[in-house]
């Protein structure tokens, strides 16, 4: 016979036989040859259970998750807090319980009253920002951590893009969520009886998460479809997860109709390589494109003004944007490739995280050019797109595809996640704008934040921040009218429950390691609720150091065991599964932590995620991070430690060398100019130990004769106060958002509707005096400056008088802008602190050359220089470097 059988989330049709058995023992359980999930039908008065378990809002609103955890408290903690499960898991008599209880029915009416409310409102982008705003902008990112029921998130960069979505939907703003639905998610983490790395994928189905299935107007699913080489082809269809206000649409390519090859496209996060990798970025990028656009048919939502790409996975949706306009039969005259890039660049964000090349994804350029030259975007020339992502520049790898670059070069305006990671990336993609100076380089920065509601405990948010106030800094100046005995006291509290949280997760843990029950008696006394507590987790790539507090493994335990001031460390993280020098480290830190001697009083729990960390970043009084500076991007875990409370200990490496003040925690020195690795490592290592030893121990117990003894330590809570008060404003992703859209989102949409209007007529312009300057620029050059006698001795607030005589060839004064840069100069004639004016006085010389005069006021002593450039004109840019074009005297 034939039957249909569904493997986690594939259906095939099997040929079978079936064999009489003499038997019905079996040695194995038998296993089902179809798997499906079935929807629990609700009674009508408790229907609107159904809308709350499917709209993610409830991961952050306290009062809906609350009423689902008392619905059945048992279950709701069996199924890991997932109301979707939790309503698939209750019984008919329990659902008619729950129909009946008219205080539960009252609640469950009330929440989804309240969400209504939610998603029509008024908020802060429709009460305070102007009519310029965008109506709509399309964020895509290759991860999203938005709630632990929906694992499709490897680290930083997706809860920060999960943390985007939320604060967009609370705040109002206008974001559709694009993304790609893992088979598999990012792996599980446990550890080997020898503290190895191991790592499990659980299958996911779709139709038991929090998601539904986007559908034509006949009820088919509705699809994206990509070719591919050798006449193969790319579908995918799109499921949407509401995120409060915002849709998120995740490209899912496990259907029938794909061979087996492209239905693995989305099997894991970050998994396979070579083609795989970049199909999988091919179909988040082009593919998500396609996406928006059936999901704007199918819905009337408006069309995306500005796109926000996420790192480099993305990039691809320029291209996709590009063809789009070069298309014919759109109703409009197809523009060239020049038109379109500056179209589309107009109204393109792009986002950096990485501080190292290592971490951009790079492909070869053969691999390219064979996908593009099965038909993925017809109109657009290959060696176009080839050149967008070329490394062209010193030190650049010619056969290279680089995802970064591409994803540069198609946006108008960048930026990196942090202040000094902002400079690091000027700095490191400074070779695509040779001539200028590093600071000149056009990427901006916005320092990330965290979503507040998803990460600080309710019991500190009820002491910390007064949401009856106006604006965040108002809101967080609660904690200054708290009484020190009640702040200690929720601190404690915090701290308990993380104690028990991972005595539960240990003992866990040494189960799947292979320990019996009674080898485990030890793990009820771990960690200790009055002892100072540090935490450090996070993604474990050797930059982190996870093992740098190992350097010096003696000190490490006299701290640990310290009879007066003792210290307990609650470590977590994944190393990625290629990575073995990760898992090593991991390896070495376990075995440490399994010693009797120190095991209660420093523990490593695998399988970090968003569920462990809403226990761990409130429950610890410090949070560590001691990454080689300046490659941490950002480093927002120290942020979500912060709004509970916890004192950042941290080399001040991202959002900690801006924020940090002196008051709200330590800064760890640093050897940076260390060329060895291994001293530089030992010297930070002891600046660590002794600054726990001389500062943080002793501020934490004050004047306890005792750790144990019910003191309340005043010099430590009044730090604690003044993070909570100045910090939380700072941290909040609101403020982040506030950033992008007055920074970054508005002015996208003003540049992309100024390129659009009249069937794009201003991009069209502007690409051919793109064009224009391009291919003139070779012959534009400074023959000679001079400037009018100054004094012997000039002083501060003399005037100095430039004239240069500049060769424009085939272009006019019009088209460019002569500069005069000037400063302070080093003896090797470097100019410093530099400020620029304008030659704005223009005559033509007898010899065909063009006078430029300008004049400035010497404002400063000292050692003084100046030079003369020759720039593009900056009024048909957004900056002088766009064009990446200069010619210095």
């Amino acid at each position: 016979m034939k039957y249909l059988e569904r493997s986690p989330s594939r259906l095939r049709l099997v040929a079978a036989r079936i064999v009489p058995q003499a038997y019905t023992r079996y040695s194995a359980p038998v296993k089902a040859i179809r798997r499906f999930t079935v929807r629990t039908v609700l009674p009508e008065s408790i229907r609107p259970l159904s809308r709350l378990a499917n709209n993610l809002r409830w991961s952050w609103n306290k009062s809906t998750e609350q009423l689902f955890a008392d619905l059945n408290p048992q279950a709701w903690d069996s199924v890991n807090h997932d109301p979707v499960k939790l309503l698939g898991s209750l019984t008919r008599e329990e659902i008619q319980q729950i129909a009946e209880d008219p205080e539960l029915v009252e609640r469950i009416q009330t929440q989804d009253a309240e969400l209504e409310t939610y998603l029509g409102q008024d908020l802060w982008y429709q009460q305070e920002v102007s009519a310029d705003s965008p109506k709509s902008i399309a964020y895509f990112s290759a991860e999203y951590g938005i709630t632990s029921v929906l694992p499709q998130y490897s680290g930083g960069l997706g809860i920060l893009a999960g943390d985007h979505l939320k604060t967009a939907s609370d705040m109002g703003i206008p974001i559709v969520g694009v993304g790609l639905l893992y088979q598999h998610g990012y792996f599980k983490q446990s550890l080997s009886r020898d503290a190895w790395q191991l790592e499990d994928y659980p299958v996911l189905d779709p139709d038991g998460l929090p998601l539904s299935l986007l559908r034509e107007d006949d009820g088919t699913p509705a699809r994206v479809d990509l070719p591919l080489p050798d006449g193969r082809r790319l579908l995918a269809q799109i499921w949407r997860a509401d995120v409060g206000r915002v849709p998120l649409l995740l490209l899912d390519s496990d259907i029938a109709d794909n061979d087996d090859h492209a239905r693995n496209i989305t099997d894991r996060l970050y998994g396979g390589g070579g083609d795989h990798r970049l199909q999988q970025e091919l179909l988040l990028g082009m593919g998500g494109v396609r996406a928006l656009r059936i999901f704007s048919r199918l819905t009337g939502a408006p069309a995306p003004e500005v796109f926000h790409c996420n790192e480099g996975h993305a990039g691809f949706l320029g291209i996709e944007r590009i063809s789009e306009l070069m298309a014919p039969g759109t109703g409009q005259v197809p523009m060239s490739w020049d038109e379109a890039l500056t179209a589309v660049r107009s109204a393109t964000v792009f986002t950096t995280h990485t501080p190292v090349p290592a971490g951009i994804d790079r492909f070869e350029k053969d691999q390219i050019n064979r996908f593009f030259s099965a038909g993925l975007a017809p109109e657009v020339p290959t060696d176009r797109i080839l050149a967008l992502g070329d490394e062209n520049y010193d030190g650049g790898d010619p056969s290279k595809f680089n995802m970064a670059v591409m994803g540069l070069r198609l946006a108008q305006r960048a930026n990196g996640v942090a202040k000094l990671h902002g400079k690091v990336s000027r700095d490191m993609f400074a070779g695509l704008w040779p001539g200028f100076e590093h600071d000149e380089v056009p990427i901006t920065s916005v320092t990330n934040g965290v979503h507040v509601p998803s990460w600080i405990d309710p019991r500190m948010e009820v002491l910390a921040v007064d949401r009856s106030q106006p604006d965040l800094e108002s809101r967080w100046r609660a904690i200054n009218k708290v009484d020190d005995a009640e702040l200690w006291k929720v601190r404690r509290e915090l701290r308990s429950a993380l104690v028990e949280d991972v005595r539960a997760r240990l003992r866990a843990s040494w189960k799947k390691r292979g320990a019996a029950d009674a080898e485990l008696g030890w793990t009820e006394s771990v960690l200790d609720p009055d002892v100072l507590t540090i935490g450090f987790a996070r993604r474990v790539p050797t930059y982190k150091r996870l093992t740098l507090m190992l350097r010096d493994p003696a000190r490490l335990q006299r701290l640990l065991l310290d009879p007066h001031r003792p210290v307990q460390l609650v470590v977590a993280g994944k190393s990625h599964p290629a990575d073995e020098m990760g898992k090593q480290m991991i390896r070495d830190l376990v075995k440490f932590t399994d010693d009797p001697e120190v095991r209660h009083r420093i523990v490593f729990l695998p399988n970090y995620d968003i569920a462990m960390a809403r226990t761990l970043f409130p429950g610890c009084d410090v949070w560590l991070n001691n990454p080689l500076r300046p490659l941490e991007a950002c480093g927002t875990s120290g942020m979500k430690a912060a709004i509970n409370g916890g004192l950042n200990l941290s080399v001040l490496d991202g959002w900690w060398d801006e924020m940090y003040d002196g008051q709200n925690g330590w800064a760890i020195p640093t050897a940076d100019d260390r060329a060895s690795t291994e001293e530089r490592d030992n010297i930070e290592a002891a600046a660590l130990y002794e600054l726990i030893e001389d500062h943080v121990a002793p501020r934490f117990y004050g004047e306890k004769a005792s750790y144990d003894d019910d003191v309340v330590p005043h010099q430590w809570l009044a730090m604690v106060k003044h993070t909570l008060s100045n910090l939380g404003p700072k941290v909040s992703a609101k403020r982040m958002l506030e950033d992008y859209v007055r920074k970054l989102y508005i002015p996208a949409a003003l540049s992309g509707r100024e390129a659009a209007a009249s069937e794009h007529a201003a991009a069209r312009e502007s690409s051919r005096w793109i064009n224009h300057v391009r291919q003139g620029w070779a012959g534009v050059r400074v023959e000679h400056v001079e400037a009018e006698a100054v004094a012997e001795i000039p002083q501060i607030g003399d005037n100095l008088t430039v004239t240069a005589y500049v060769q424009l060839g085939e272009l006019s004064p019009d088209d460019v802008t002569v500069e005069i840069g000037y400063g302070r100069v080093s003896e090797s004639d470097h100019i410093h602190e530099r400020s620029f004016g304008v030659l704005d006085q223009v005559r033509a010389t007898t010899d065909g050359k063009w006078a430029f005069t300008g004049s400035i006021t010497i404002d400063r002593s000292g050692p003084f220089g100046y030079t003369v450039r020759v720039l593009p004109n900056s009024k048909h840019l957004t900056n002088k470097a766009e064009l990446g074009l200069v010619v210095n005297a």
